[in-house]
This record gives C-alpha cells, sequence and structure tokens, in this order.
C-alpha cells in the first residue's frame, strides 16, 4: 500500500516552505532517508528524507511551489500502484472536494475576488484538493500579460473581464488599483520585447524575508547611531600570539572578530537595557547574551545565534560562531539556531569599510557594527602617535534606549577591547 509523504516541520517557527528541486524523480527507487527534494525556508535550504523504501509513484507539487509543513508532497510504493485515482506515470490527483470556505485558502480566495473568479468552477491542486492560489493564478493566466500577471499577483488590483491586449488580453494598463473607480483602458502601446542582458530575479525565501525585515525595522523604530573606536594594539599583538601558538592548544583559529564577539559578550550583562528586545509595547531585558553573528551567504544575510554567550571561554565561543557560520554557508544551519537573539553583532572590518551605519535586527534594541582597523592620531607623552583603532558603530531604537545608555556601553566595550589582553586574564 503506497504511503503519504509529508513535509516534516521545520522547527517552531517556519509555516511554509517552498520547493528548490525534487532530487527523485517519479519511477525511481527511494531508499528509507534518501533526500527526495531540497526546500527554502525564510531561514534556510534544507534537505526532506524519505521516511520509507519503494518506487516514487508521484509528486504532488513542482519546484517553486510553495508548501505548508505537514501537508502530502509524494507517494511512494509499488511500481505502477495506482495512488489518488492516478498511476506512477504522473502526479496523483486527490478527489476535489466541494468547493467552499474550508476548500480555499485564504490567498486563493483574495485573489480570486480580484480576479472576478469563480472559485467554485475550479479544481484544486492543493492537499486534500483544496483551492490554492497557482490554481485562480492558472485560471487568470490565460488573459493576463506576463506583466499585468506579476502585479496581480503582488496583490491590490482588480482584474477586468476583458482588456485592450490582443485577444482581449489585460495589460497593465488596464489593472486599476482596487480603491480608485475603474476608468477606461486607454490602447496599449506594443510591449518593447525584453532585453537579453536583464536577468529577472524573483524575491522569495531568504531574500524577501530580509527586504520585508529591514523595511519593517527601520519603519516600526526609531533609529540611532552612535560611532566610536577602540585602540585595536592588543586585539593585533593577542591575534598573533594566537596564530605562533601550539596547535594543540587549539587557538590558531582565533580570529579579531572572536576577540571583539568575546567582549560584546563579557560587557553586555552589565548594560541590561541593550540586551533587550521591545515586543507589543514592552521592554524584555535577556539575563543571558544571545549573540547574533551577522553572516554574508550567497543566498544572502543570515543571522544564526550563539547562546549564552556569556558563559562561553574565548575558544567555545570561537569554534561555535565558525560552526554555525559554516552551517549558513553550507545551507546546512537549522531554523531554530537562527532565532533568539538578543543582541547582534555584524563586521564588515574585511571588506575595508571605515564606519557604517548597521540596521536594527528587530525587535533587538540594539546593534553592534564592527568596521576595520585605522591608525588614528592620539596625543601622548607631548606629542602625537599614530595608533591603530578598531572602528565601532553602535545602532540603538531610541524608543526605549536614550544616548547616554548606549554611550556608556560603547565606552565600556571600547575599554574592554583595548584591554583584551586584562579582560581574557580576569
Amino acid at each position: 500500500m503506497a504511503t503519504a509523504i509529508v513535509m516534516p516541520k521545520q522547527g517552531n517557527t517556519v509555516e511554509n516552505v517552498i520547493i528548490v528541486g525534487w532530487k527523485k524523480q517519479v519511477g525511481d527507487s527511494v531508499a528509507v532517508d534518501d533526500v527526495l527534494c531540497e526546500v527554502e525556508t525564510d531561514k534556510a535550504t534544507l534537505e526532506v528524507p524519505s521516511t520509507v523504501a519503494g518506487t516514487l509513484l508521484a509528486t504532488l507539487f513542482a519546484a517553486g511551489d510553495e508548501v505548508p509543513v505537514m501537508a502530502p508532497v509524494a507517494w511512494i510504493g509499488e511500481a505502477g500502484e495506482s495512488v489518488g485515482g492516478a498511476s506512477a506515470g504522473g502526479p496523483a490527483a486527490a478527489p476535489a472536494p466541494a468547493v467552499g470556505t474550508a476548500g480555499v485558502s485564504p490567498r486563493a480566495r483574495a485573489l480570486a475576488e480580484r480576479s472576478a473568479i469563480d472559485v467554485g468552477e475550479l479544481t484544486g491542486s492543493g492537499p486534500g484538493g483544496r483551492v490554492i492560489e497557482r490554481d485562480v493564478l492558472a485560471a487568470v493566466q490565460p488573459k493576463l500579460t506576463p506583466v499585468a500577471r506579476a502585479m496581480v499577483a503582488e496583490g491590490g488590483f482588480a482584474v477586468p473581464t476583458q482588456g485592450s491586449g490582443p485577444g482581449g488580453r489585460v495589460t497593465s494598463r488596464d489593472l486599476r488599483k482596487e480603491t480608485a473607480p475603474a476608468a477606461p483602458a486607454a490602447p496599449a502601446a506594443p510591449a518593447a520585447p525584453a532585453a537579453p542582458d536583464v536577468q529577472v530575479i524573483p524575491v522569495r525565501g531568504v531574500r524577501k524575508v530580509i527586504a520585508e525585515r529591514m523595511l519593517h525595522s527601520l519603519q516600526t523604530t526609531a533609529q540611532l547611531s552612535l560611532h566610536g573606536a577602540a585602540d585595536a594594539r592588543a586585539l593585533q599583538v593577542l591575534r598573533a600570539r594566537f596564530k605562533a601558538s601550539p596547535e594543540a592548544m587549539g587557538l590558531r583559529g582565533v580570529t579579531l572578530n572572536d576577540l571583539v564577539l568575546w567582549a560584546v559578550a563579557r560587557t553586555l550583562p552589565a548594560h541590561p537595557a541593550l540586551n533587550a528586545l521591545f515586543i507589543g509595547g514592552e521592554i524584555h531585558q535577556h539575563r543571558h547574551v544571545q549573540l547574533g553573528v551577522a553572516v554574508d551567504t550567497p543566498r544572502g544575510l543570515m543571522v544564526p545565534v550563539v547562546r549564552q554567550a556569556e558563559q562561553r571561554t574565548l575558544r567555545q565561543l570561537s569554534v561555535e560562531a565558525k560552526r554555525l557560520a559554516a552551517a549558513c554557508l553550507e545551507s546546512k544551519i537549522t531554523p531554530d539556531e537562527l532565532v533568539g537573539g538578543t543582541f547582534t553583532v555584524t563586521n564588515l572590518g574585511a571588506l575595508g569599510i571605515e564606519s557604517f551605519t548597521p540596521v536594527l535586527n528587530a525587535p533587538q534594541v540594539a546593534i553592534l557594527g564592527v568596521a576595520s582597523i585605522q591608525l588614528r592620531p592620539v596625543e601622548a607623552d607631548g606629542g602625537v602617535q599614530f595608533v591603530p583603532h578598531i572602528g565601532l558603530s553602535l545602532t540603538i531604537n531610541h524608543q526605549v534606549i536614550d544616548g547616554a545608555p548606549a554611550a556608556r556601553f560603547l565606552q565600556a566595550l571600547s575599554q574592554a577591547i583595548g584591554s583584551i589582553d586584562l579582560l581574557l586574564a580576569g
């Protein structure tokens, strides 16, 4: 008897995933734990293994489809076995129930209303025959130009029953915002052919989440940045000594960034106002430092979290930060490793940036930007010396943190970094 393969839960916060691609095709033999497909959450790319052995009889979604967790995505059984009215030669089509409120997804219903589509006439392709957004788009697409189709998918536009394009196709000029009264459409000018050197990249997955969060952060918080610098001589001396240390000590891999992270983790507990979240009009100050570390990946910015960073030794923090960064780069990070941060550090120093204004990782109330090491003039012994300093930029949510407490933290951190050798000894 065939077995349905369901999309497993991907952490506690993930409700939907996007199928990146299928690793097995219909008709292929499958063993337990074989990877069936890769999926992308709003945080990471993950593999979906098979829970049974047999032949892949049918796949219920295509690459690029959005799938709710715990929904059936494939059937595995004996070769040639029928599944849901379909044989192993193609996707299984579950009997479609009568379409009602429970049989239509909210996004599909909203799109159908905007597009003057009767959902009662549609056959659902979602789990259990549910009508989902792609079913409505399929009904709308034949009468929409590509540009108009993209605008409708974004929402906010009403689709007329007849367009001004060839054969009555609806063009972008025919679309009207739903809040505005419909006006007669002007004749559409011939659309210019798309330039062959233009690559259209859908904004989805991690990139979509980054875009939404950055915009939301700037729109909902009062962000103020303070810029300072710390004497970097002790950092540089320690880094040189670590590189030259015996391999058995495990310190050769400790970087300047690790030293800064460790100084942040040890300084924050004395400044609880900055190790906090602002949620629903309440300030949630945390006793432990759940340290977010920004990682640049080909899929976009990711911020894994080093748990209870203030309790870790320098070596432990260095190892964990590198493990998390590698998991991000290899798309093996888990969703739970990307949530729960209370303070974030982002470092652009390796790229030669002298100063920048980091954007808050809301609902966190503070984020530290680390810049490059530059020579700065310092008065000493009646003269001027050029001393290496590392740039530090602190952005705070001014709704809940005043400038003075933020400045005191930045001052304390600068002193800790400048005396990092003494901090380690203590």
